[in-house]
């Protein structure tokens, strides 16, 4: 079996010969996110051979894996110490990686009361786009000294270096879990997750969809008996199976062939004036929005509301499209481009 290090070397080869070639690369893994990431143009860099969990310290919390290791092996390995990625990671294909998780930044509905992918990564191993293999953050949670680069790999959908292996901070499952289900309408809705919110219950997850408000609590017995009897509400049958349908598009919601919109918006705003079905996820926070409206229309809304929409999914399209950036960010973002990849050979559009 080819060594890690070897690998690792042959990746960072084959980033350098395309600076010298002026060939760009397409860093390529099991693709179950093409669809939000878009065909990048160039030579494809495939990454999926560098796989495998690198440690895991159960009683430290964190796990070093490889970012070609399936997001599948990952869980099951935490699942047999009780932890887990906290952040529920949408996998959208069976295959997906770590890697391609990171890269993108998908978090699932734990995202609001456990944080966010971004949140949990500690250090990260790279190779920036002039072949050298770079190591930032660290593999302890205590590790926090200055500003934590790593943690800009997430989201950068592979802009800024290939992603070699992550260190992660995961938590204990639950001892107790359970779906409460609540007829009401979005505004009521709404308002009802951002009172709940505020106040000292072990919420795990919160969307309405339809009629429906929908409440998952986590923690200890007790405590997740004591909010179940303070909220009411009818509890949900096969909840893992509804939450996993929402984090995955596979509920109901999600079919058909209308574009589907991610909005991001302050958890208190009201109905938005917006033609379409709607979801809310994330305690209101995160609004999808199923809708043949003109794009103009959807992004000055979300505006105006204080938030930004990116269209995620559409018949055709090759990768999702997103919110124009203010003037400095757009800068800032390609000053770091410039700085990781300065002959903007990865990922190029």
């Amino acid at each position: 079996m080819t060594h890690d290090n070897d690998i690792s070397q042959q990746l960072a080869e084959a980033v350098k010969a395309a600076v010298k070639q002026r060939t760009p690369l397409a860093i390529t893994g099991s693709g179950s996110k093409r669809f939000y990431t878009g065909e990048a143009a160039g030579e494809k860099l495939d990454v999926t051979g560098h796989r495998g969990i690198v440690s895991y310290e159960p009683t430290e919390l964190v796990i070093t894996a490889r970012a070609g290791t399936p997001l599948a092996e990952i869980e099951a390995t935490l699942a047999e110490k009780g932890q887990m990625l906290a952040f529920e990671p949408p996998y959208f294909g069976a295959a997906a990686t770590l890697g391609g998780a990171i890269a993108c930044g998908f978090s699932g509905p734990r995202r609001p009361y456990a944080g966010a992918a971004r949140d949990h990564v500690l250090g990260a191993r790279i190779i920036n786009g002039r072949g050298e293999i770079l190591h930032f953050g660290g593999e302890v949670m205590k590790n926090v000294a200055g500003y934590d680069v790593s943690r800009l790999m997430v989201g950068a959908r592979g802009t800024l270096g290939v992603l070699l292996e992550i260190s992660l901070k995961v938590l204990p499952k639950p001892a107790r879990e359970i779906t409460l289900g609540f007829a009401t309408t979005v505004d009521k809705a709404v308002a009802t997750m951002n009172t709940w919110g505020a106040q000292p219950l072990p919420l795990s997850a919160a969307c309405h969809v339809g009629d429906t408000l929908y409440v998952r609590l986590s923690g200890s017995e007790l405590g997740v008996l004591a909010a179940r009897a303070k909220l009411g509400g009818k509890a949900l049958d096969k909840s893992d199976e509804f939450w996993r349908d929402i984090r995955e598009h596979r509920h109901g919601f999600f079919q058909g062939d209308a574009p589907l919109w991610r909005l991001s918006v302050p958890p208190a705003t009201a109905s938005m004036d917006l033609p379409g079905q709607w979801l809310l996820d994330w305690g209101g926070a995160q609004r999808w929005l199923r809708s043949d409206a003109p794009a103009a229309d959807i992004r000055r809304e979300t505006e105006t509301a204080g938030g930004h929409a990116t269209l995620f999914r559409r018949a055709g399209q090759n990768g999702a499209s997103f919110h124009p950036l203010p003037a400095a960010v757009a800068t800032l973002q390609q000053n770091l481009k410039r700085a990781f990849d300065p002959e903007g050979r990865l990922n190029a559009a």
